[in-house]
């Protein structure tokens, strides 16, 4: 994979990342992994009931060309794909980054009050 190759893919992505629109676009997967591997993630099927493939690929391909909102957080494409196979659109990526932060909150919380009741303590014993 040439050097141009994997710049056009990142800026793609950092792109993405702070527009808050996306058009959707077909192309061949060879043409958009290149070299790299896959693999098919059907990660939700045991939770909700997959459309067809026929009827998410019909679905897509109506969309092919539009300019959608995009949102890092809210609309992302792990939205958009949940939302075509399932009909929900999700992402455990910002489930997950949601969940990260709030356990570091209350973990820097705690270090916090644990600092106060120390500093408290050792007043008292001066």
């Amino acid at each position: 994979m040439g050097l141009s190759r994997i710049l056009g893919a990142g800026w793609s992505s950092i792109m993405s990342s702070v527009a808050d629109r996306a058009i959707v676009k077909k192309k061949r997967l060879c043409d958009v992994v290149g070299g790299d591997p896959y693999r098919v993630n059907n990660k939700h099927d045991d939770k909700y009931k997959p459309f067809p493939p026929s009827k998410i690929i019909q679905r897509v391909e109506k969309l092919v060309g539009w300019e959608l909102c995009y949102s890092l957080t809210s609309q992302n494409c792990e939205h958009f794909v949940n939302e075509l196979c399932y009909g929900v659109p999700r992402s455990d990526q910002v489930r997950d980054a949601i969940m990260a932060v709030g356990i570091a909150g209350v973990g820097l919380a705690a270090m916090g009050l644990i600092g106060v009741m120390f500093s408290r303590n050792k007043k008292q014993k001066q």
